[in-house]
């Protein structure tokens, strides 16, 4: 895992991803579904990457839920693939904050796939939406 700094915009957080051949179909290539568990896994490591331990959100009666994903397969991901999956936060409200996403292949960093994922804070009792956490407001204050 690592932070590309980006002398334009926000740090960039990067997520090494290897494909196996549970990710794939009976052709070697990727399923269309599996992307989305690649980028579930670089926004949560972003949040770790900050201090931010979800099971303690937990226990305090918040999960984060994704509300709307819009997504653009540009070339297909291959078995044994060594991929780079990015999660930059562009925007945030009290009770929502937005990934921009990028699945890219590590060798030559073509474009796989990119997403922007808007992700909506809600109360783990009744899925109502809640504020963010003041801690998840702070970090996303310093990086938007």
């Amino acid at each position: 895992m690592t932070f590309l700094s980006d002398a334009l915009g926000p740090k960039v957080f990067e997520l090494p991803i290897r494909v196996y051949i549970e990710d794939t179909d009976a052709g070697g290539i990727v399923f269309h579904a599996k992307y989305l568990h690649y980028m579930e896994r670089a926004r949560t490591e972003w949040v770790r990457s900050h201090g931010v331990e979800l099971r303690a959100g937990l226990e305090d009666n918040v999960s984060y839920v994704v509300q709307r994903m819009n997504l653009h397969y540009a070339a297909p991901a291959k078995l044994d693939d060594q991929l780079l999956v990015t999660a930059e936060p562009i925007a945030s409200s009290r009770v929502w904050m937005t990934f921009r996403q990028q699945v890219l292949r590590a060798n030559d960093r073509q474009l796989m796939c990119d997403a922007e994922v808007r992700v909506a804070c809600v109360a783990l009792d009744t899925g109502k939406p809640r504020r963010l956490p003041e801690n998840m407001k702070e970090i996303l204050e310093k990086v938007i």
